[in-house]
């Protein structure tokens, strides 16, 4: 090849560099995970009658560098307490102890699902009476979703596809995009992400999230509806 040859092509990679760079898929580390926070919501839940309470979600790492994320919201008639601890691995959750503790009306429910990933297996205690069901590398619990929908958003990954372990078995969750919106916050007007699960049967049940890009995809509005009940989540204080 020509020196003027070289020449150009060594001006053209030059040009096209930092376009390529930046096309390029963005590796995925630890360091690239949601970062710790607690925000509170304003919950509205409508199931007969409607009861607004303050509800608080937090993020946070153990010093052996396990995960807590939780959400709790109490009043005197109801509350509910749900956590999950686990691992994250390049991107992807691995639960290890989901819990789940509600209260409403005098009427209680509780549920332990224990994460064995040597085995492959998940245990779940509901009302004293545990099984086991077989899992496979990916699954997830019903809260830790949010994370991880939350954390293939940041990375644009295109399917948001997940198998979660719930009621004895595997259930398949399809989440679709429906591009961007503003909505009113009590941090003002955001810019965010919307994303909206329908589900099937004979109860279906729809939930629709706000996640915010400028605050690390961060769930702002959530709205959930089934025949005979709803309830809002509505972002009012991060910090």
């Amino acid at each position: 090849m020509s020196p003027q040859k070289t020449s150009f092509y060594l001006i053209c990679l030059m040009m096209w560099w930092p376009i390529l760079i930046k096309a390029a898929p963005k590796e995925i580390t630890s360091d690239s995970f949601i970062k710790p926070y607690s925000a509170t919501y304003s919950t509205t839940w409508k199931k007969g009658i409607s009861l607004k309470v303050e509800g608080t979600q937090t993020l946070s790492q153990t010093p052996d560098k396990q995960w807590r994320f939780s959400f709790e919201a109490d009043t005197f008639f109801a509350s509910l307490n749900e956590s999950v601890k686990f691992n994250v691995d390049k991107g992807q959750i691995s639960p290890l102890v989901y819990e789940y503790h509600t209260s409403a009306f005098g009427k209680k429910r509780d549920a332990v699902l224990t994460f064995d990933w040597q085995k492959n297996r998940v245990k779940n205690d509901v009302k004293n009476k545990p099984w086991n069901m077989d899992i496979q590398a990916g699954v997830l619990d019903k809260l830790s979703i949010q994370l991880q929908i939350r954390q293939d958003l940041k990375h644009n990954k295109p399917k948001l596809d997940y198998l979660i372990a719930d009621g004895g078995k595997l259930k398949p969750w399809h989440f679709e995009r429906l591009g961007s919106e503003k909505i009113k916050t009590q941090l003002g007007d955001i810019n965010t992400i919307k994303v909206k699960r329908e589900g099937t049967g004979k109860r279906a049940k729809t939930t629709t999230f706000w996640f915010a890009p400028k605050y690390d995809f961060l769930l702002v509005k959530l709205l959930h509806q089934e025949k005979k009940e709803s309830y809002k989540l509505e972002l009012e204080s991060i910090k």
